[in-house]
């Protein structure tokens, strides 16, 4: 992380203080500068920020799917990002998660660590956890088997065959459980749950990895109303524990749970503050929400 990259984001921190002072316990702090530590496998977040994106590009075939892109979030913050089909939000995700690789500019968890360093496996260990629109689950397993299969312990043969929760383990499992509204369907096959509950158990499984930054694609397609709003309840519950980035496009989901929004559109940001205000922004009016 470059000094002037430091002080960019510690800009952005003070222009969002009042958004932000409210949503984390980082907000609104004056950010100080660090040293970037190459190797460094713990998140540094004491400049009020965990991601940063700045100036990101990238093109596929002479199309620039991300252009010039610049965004950072807090630490428990939860950003809903917005944005019409071929924005770039999906990509921008897939910049993050280390499945595509940027033409320039950097990505930065927190202020220590350089995304463009690692590949995937490496991100998810590092606490970045992903979640596609389409729920993978193990469906001939139980909601309790696919939970215990994701916990962050050893996945060689030999202590797979001998592992056995320990308590801190049955706890955590238990409290994910409660969590994702499914400790009634423990014992339940995964195949037999709703979508909406294959999303929770899905979102379940990625919390068992215990990762400090969530990215969610479109959680609620294809949800049901009561599963739309208990999703809004488990969201608002991860906020603060988590950060949490969510792409989205049902605007009433959108209210239940924002405070920061960002539109992106041609690959960059287009407008960023509450939903009222992206909203009545005459340029996401033309080219988003539509008149």
């Amino acid at each position: 992380m470059t000094p002037e990259l430091l002080k960019q984001g510690a800009q952005r921190v003070v222009e969002h203080a009042k958004l932000v002072a409210e949503l984390t316990e980082s907000g609104g702090r004056s950010a100080g500068y660090g040293r970037v530590v190459q190797d460094a496998k713990e998140v540094d977040v004491t400049h009020g920020r965990i991601l940063y994106l700045e100036d990101v590009s990238v093109s596929f075939d002479g199309f620039k799917a991300i252009n010039k892109l610049s965004l950072d979030i807090a630490p428990g913050e939860l950003r809903c990002i917005i944005g019409p089909n071929g924005a770039g939000k999906t990509t921008m995700m897939d910049i993050i998660t280390g499945k595509t690789r940027p033409d320039e500019g950097s990505v930065f968890f927190g202020s220590t660590i350089d995304l463009l360093r690692h590949n995937e496996p490496e991100i998810a260990q590092l606490g970045i956890g992903r979640k596609f629109q389409k729920p993978t689950v193990f469906e001939h397993l139980t909601v309790f088997e696919n939970l215990e299969l994701a916990l962050k312990t050893h996945k060689g043969v030999k202590a797979s065959m001998f592992f056995r929760l320990d308590s801190a383990q049955s706890d955590r499992l238990a409290e994910v459980l409660h969590t994702i509204h499914l400790a009634d369907s423990v014992s339940k096959q995964a195949g037999l749950l709703s979508h909406g509950q294959k999303q929770w158990l899905e979102i379940g499984m990625l919390l068992m990895q215990d990762p400090k930054l969530l990215l969610l694609d479109e959680p609620v397609a294809g949800m049901t109303d009561f599963e739309t709003e208990r999703t809004a309840e488990l969201f608002l519950t991860l906020k603060g524990k988590h950060s949490l980035m969510v792409v989205e496009h049902d605007m009433s989901f959108i209210r239940t749970i924002s405070d920061i929004v960002t539109v992106l559109c041609d690959g960059s940001v287009l407008a960023q503050g509450t939903l009222d205000q992206v909203q009545a922004d005459e340029r996401v009016i033309e080219v988003y929400l539509g008149r």
